[in-house]
């Protein structure tokens, strides 16, 4: 039977903190502001924020030389022009409603040119940046923005007959009516007296070099998936209807191939990948990242990665010649990743050309954690720019090329600070490092910053200074609500302890006062696995921020443990849990409960532990495989059977099912139901697409037919993963609170 809920909760220092307002999230804390950009002149920076229960968002232009913010409406937000750091003339044409639009950058007039009859994507600028290249369906065109001309490049397609045969129609078509002659005539002109077509059919985004003589194509080979359906049992006609969500993981890999298509000589060749370090064999599943191209010389440099996520290549593509030169080869017997590299195979890292064309920087774990390098490419030589036992987390080369500006955790691994990097000297120079967090976009001119920063019980706000005058900060933002100011949080104390193993573990704790302590103590599980929570900012969970400062309110201790798997302490930490989730990880709790009972003064017999999603399955492998070791646990939007969850997470970490069966097995929580002996409460949204209800109904069977007793189950038929309405997350953690309350006392 549960305790009755007391509903206020009253200390010195905090005002009454009620479930009703806390859970609230943003509704209690305030809207805070997200993605500060700068206009393309340095005059103003853009943000938004999302207001509680709004389906939209609101639009922010801050007017650094008035003082002044203004509210924008959507179109005024569509039709800002915002600086994109490294992306050159870009900055001043952009594809906007249909239409090609160019910026003067000095008058900030906006020029419009015709409109195109179909559209066009896929904007490339040229080394003369007079013209310009776009894709429109698979064809590529050069259009001169000087006299309004575009010019057909090349079109792919499966065949050329099938192509001619609606070139035939079209014609036709134009013949016929003179609505679509009309159409074309004000539209731009496109000259076609020599259409080359290809036949073949590439997938995505084409690239083509700065010379327009070359354009490199993808071709994909995706493995057959079967998507999962979610049904909605709630819904305005009363009826269930199914939602298509992802697939479960699968037992093949997807593969790319590139091919090089020489204008000039009109040759396409695919690229051959065989002669790499390790490839093994011939036909081993690739995925190849967008290239870069020399803006002087024919080459290209780009990133491969093994589908497997096992090992990652920088090479070189001489366009000319069409040979492939390894620059650099990294390989992870558990899995590639870290800041500026990327754990999804899919996605590009830090990668890039110094002004010379002959060097080359980028990202990798060589060391153990992740550091910025360069490498020259007629020497190989290779140099570590920056070392040491933190993280780059963010690299950002500078217009003169002579530093990069970088965010890492030099100072503390619960820190985000802001440093430049003098390439001459080697000098790493401290900008902005007060104890906390900083998000950051450079100006145009390189001046001036526009960040977020926020502490651990400060929320996130923009600030705005100058590179040279980094303390001299301006506050664009004050977004807290009244209530939260009201309130006199506690500071989480970021302390560690040392694992089973020997390694530093670092953790967040919340301490009740003296006179309130209880002697019981909650673990809290943060979710992703490759997330930290034991920092100096402002939480990612603030309702469970809010949710802990009430548990010390009635004498609980909170221990907020960034358990291995977590990000911010490099490339061994990180790897922790492969092929064994719920090992390293889930020992670092039981250290964490003996480091609380040996130097807390805590009650061995009453330590709780909660969390969602990796939260969730930490807290059900923990009462499944050490039964005994907490008095009891919540586990919420949990994983309970890692081949059901999705393939690029979970294939990391675990290879796939047929080639590592016993690494989902130890893995998978619903293989150790049998173990469960402690109070258990699940918790559940019955539209997660990401962790499905389908994980939760077959571990509720399995408990079924285990004949298991003290485990409750709640759901919540029309949330999904991350909870949105208020009356859901209050129900949810008083069930929690009480629960706590029934069997930790």
């Amino acid at each position: 039977m549960f305790l009755a809920f007391a509903l206020c909760l009253c200390t010195k220092g905090l005002a009454q903190l009620q479930l009703e307002q806390i859970m609230k999230g943003p509704g209690f804390v305030g809207a805070l502001p997200e993605a500060p950009e700068w206009s393309v002149d340095g005059k103003i920076i853009y943000y938004w924020k999302k207001y509680p229960d709004s389906l939209q968002k609101t639009f922010y232009s801050y007017h650094l030389s008035k003082k002044q913010t203004v509210v924008l409406t959507y179109k005024e937000w569509q039709d800002r022009w915002v600086w994109t750091s490294g992306a050159g003339p870009l900055n001043y044409l952009r594809l906007h409603n249909e239409k090609l639009e160019g910026l003067d950058s000095k008058t900030l007039q906006v020029k419009t040119y015709p409109l195109f009859t179909n559209a066009i994507w896929n904007l490339q600028v040229q080394n003369n940046a007079q013209t310009v290249v776009f894709q429109q369906g698979l064809s590529l065109y050069i259009f001169d923005l000087q006299n309004g001309l575009a010019k057909n490049v090349v079109t792919y397609r499966k065949s050329k007959a099938e192509t001619l045969l609606q070139e035939g129609l079209s014609q036709t078509e134009r013949a016929f009516f003179e609505s679509i002659r009309k159409q074309e005539l004000q539209s731009v002109k496109f000259d076609l007296p020599a259409h080359k077509f290809i036949s073949f059919e590439p997938q995505g985004a084409l690239q083509v070099d700065p010379s327009a003589r070359f354009v490199l194509l993808k071709e994909l080979q995706e493995p057959k998936e079967k998507t999962t359906e979610v049904p909605h049992f709630i819904s305005a006609d009363a009826h269930v209807y199914n939602e298509k969500a992802r697939s479960k993981v699968m037992n093949e890999e997807p593969a790319q191939r590139l091919f090089l298509h020489n204008l000039c000589s009109d040759s396409l060749v695919e690229l051959d990948f065989s002669g790499l370090t390790q490839m093994n064999a011939k036909d081993r599943e690739l995925i190849i990242h967008p290239v870069i191209f020399s803006q002087t010389k024919p080459l290209a440099l780009f990133d491969i990665r093994s589908a497997d996520n096992k090992d990652r290549w920088i090479v070189c593509l001489e366009l000319e010649t069409s040979q492939i030169k390894e620059l650099e080869h990294q390989h992870d017997s558990a899995w590639i990743g870290g800041p500026g590299i990327s754990s999804w195979n899919f996605e590009t890292g830090t990668l890039g050309w110094l002004q010379d064309a002959q060097t080359i920087y980028f990202q990798s774990e060589e060391t153990g954690y992740s550091h910025l390098y360069t490498l020259d490419l007629s020497t190989g030589k290779k140099q570590a720019l920056t070392s040491g036992n933190y993280e780059v987390h963010q690299a950002v080369l500078s217009n003169d090329q002579r530093s990069f500006y970088l965010t890492c955790n030099k100072n503390h691994p619960g820190v985000r600070d802001f440093w430049r990097l003098d390439l001459q000297s080697g000098e790493l120079i401290p900008i902005l490092n007060q104890t906390g967090a900083y998000e950051l976009q450079l100006s145009p001119d390189e001046k001036q910053l526009a960040y977020r920063f926020s502490t651990s019980t400060q929320p996130w706000e923009i600030f705005t200074c100058s590179i040279k005058n980094p303390k001299d900060q301006l506050q664009i933002t004050s977004s807290t609500s009244e209530a939260f100011k009201s309130n006199a949080w506690q500071k989480p104390e970021i302390l560690s302890f040392n694992g089973s193993d020997g390694i530093e573990v670092y953790a967040r704790m919340y301490a009740p006062k003296p006179e309130l302590k209880n002697g019981a103590a909650v673990l809290f599980v943060h979710g992703a696995g490759y997330l930290q929570n034991a920092h100096h900012y402002w939480s990612y969970y603030q309702r469970e921020f809010l949710f802990h400062q009430m548990l010390i309110q009635k004498g609980y201790t909170v221990l907020d443990v960034d358990y291995r798997a977590s990000e911010g302490y490099g490339r061994d930490y990180r790897t922790a849990i492969y092929r064994h989730m719920g090992g390293r990880d889930l020992q670092d709790f039981i250290d964490a409960k003996q480091f609380l009972v040996a130097n807390f003064e805590i009650d061995p017999n009453r330590v709780g532990i909660y969390g969602g999603s990796y939260g969730g399955f930490i807290t059900l492998m923990a009462l499944f495989t050490s039964p005994g070791t907490f008095a009891c646990g919540a586990a919420l939007r949990s994983v309970t059977d890692w081949a059901h969850y999705n393939h690029e997470y979970t294939s990391n970490i675990l290879n796939t099912p047929a080639a590592d069966p016993e690494a989902y097995r130890r893995s998978s929580p619903i293989y150790f139901a049998e173990g469960l002996q402690d109070p258990l409460l699940i918790l559940h949204g019955m539209i997660d697409d990401n962790v499905q209800f389908q994980d939760v109904v077959r571990l509720n069977q399995r408990l079924i037919e285990l004949g298991k007793k003290d485990w409750w189950m709640a759901l919540y038929p029309v949330e999904r993963h991350g909870f949105e309405y208020t009356s859901s997350w209050i129900d949810e953690y008083r069930r929690i609170y009480e629960f706590f309350g029934t069997h930790l006392k």
